[in-house]
């Protein structure tokens, strides 16, 4: 019996996005493990309940109180899994992970967020990305990079062999689909939501270009638009000019802030969108933008990074550091509802393109080459 450990110590509330990627992975790694396999999650006590279900014939749980952020780790997760029968493989979710296990060990890569936009850290925050990512690959047999435009940078920053980072994209999760008419409006009713609306979701920091977005939102009031500007995720203090820019727009009420948005909440707040907006300057994968298409948003967003590869042909793109370009894309799609009736079914059919089950598929496919079997060399 073949047993693989997919780390889900980051399934917690301090790691959202990671979070997602881990309890969205699992069940469907579970459903495609062959007779001669298993798949052992460990994991922290916030996790237990969330991940309880799985457990079955060829599924184990192994819970531990190390944190990823405790030096412990580096100790005692290598001792937990030498007790742990057959382990050929270490999945880490995360780049701050036991360094010397002894395993073949598999890496998922997100993003070069600190990198790319420094101005989102601190220096030292910065020094210990690098140190930490640095130590992560030179750990790791292979590397998951969540989209192309991730891996390339993967590769242009830290000069892995190309064969090593295999491109395995994400996917908007089942619960993500055209919501009732009685759904959306109990969400309307629930937030406060106006009939006309462009959504946000995400959070406030810099390089999610939450500024321009205000600024062409506050030309399109100048020119007489009805909209209204509906911001939904946590907001960071620590990164104050959107708040500013909402507050020089002069027109507060036409901007809605509503924090964190409840998980179940999600699909219905898509569906209640006349438009869903991502201006970001850059994101590793940028899963909002497939939420929206899979619920039937009509959705703009940026040209860079990853958002092209994810939105296809199924979005209108814009260039992120022209706020007149924004403006004027957000300004006609919502004076034109045939092409956002074309772009919403335009998004169901991209969104239904990417999955989990084939997530799973290309992961175990690695996990295999690692211990042996197979290929999954990309070139």
């Amino acid at each position: 019996m073949k047993t693989y450990v997919l780390d889900a110590r980051t399934v917690t509330p301090h790691f959202p996005g990671i979070g997602r990627y881990v309890a969205s992975l699992a069940p469907a790694l579970a459903a495609q493990l062959d007779h001669d396999e298993r798949l052992l999650l460990l994991h922290g006590p916030e996790a237990a309940a969330r991940l309880a279900g799985l457990a079955g014939p060829q599924v184990s749980l192994l819970a531990t109180p190390i944190s990823p952020f405790s030096l412990a780790q580096q100790w005692a997760i290598p001792r937990l899994l030498r007790r742990a029968s057959d382990v050929q493989i270490y999945h880490s979710t995360y780049l701050v992970m036991p360094y010397s296990l002894r395993l073949p060990t598999v890496l998922t890569f997100y993003d070069l967020i600190p990198l790319q936009h420094p101005e989102t850290v601190t220096r030292r925050a910065r020094m210990l990305f690098r140190l930490t990512m640095s130590m992560a690959l030179s750990t790791s047999t292979q590397v998951l990079a969540i989209s192309e435009a991730a891996r390339r940078d993967l590769l242009l920053r830290f000069q892995q062999p190309p064969q090593k980072v295999v491109t395995t994209p994400l996917a908007a999760d089942a619960r993500f689909q055209p919501q009732p008419a009685a759904a959306v409006a109990r969400v309307r009713a629930r937030y406060d939501l106006p009939e006309e609306m462009m959504l946000f979701v995400g959070i406030n920091k810099p390089h999610k270009n939450l500024v321009r977005l205000i600024e062409a939102f506050g030309r399109l009031l100048q020119a007489g638009s009805s909209a209204t500007l509906v911001l939904a995720g946590p907001w960071d203090e620590r990164y104050p000019q959107a708040e500013q820019a909402i507050g020089q727009l002069g027109a507060g009420e036409r901007v809605r802030r509503l924090g964190p948005v409840a998980d179940a909440d999600l699909p219905a707040l898509y569906a209640a969108a006349t438009l869903f907006v991502l201006p970001s300057l850059y994101e590793g994968f940028g899963l909002p933008v497939l939420e929206a298409m899979a619920c039937g948003a009509p959705v703009a967003c940026s040209d860079r990074s990853s958002l092209p590869e994810v939105a296809g042909d199924a979005a209108r793109t814009f260039d992120p550091t022209d706020g007149a370009a924004i403006a004027a894309t957000l300004q006609e799609l919502l004076a034109d509802p045939v092409q956002r009736a074309r772009l919403a079914q335009a998004g169901l059919a991209q969104a239904a393109r990417f999955t989990w089950a084939t997530t799973a598929a290309q992961t175990l496919a690695v996990y295999r080459q690692v211990a042996g079997v197979g290929s999954a060399s990309q070139p």
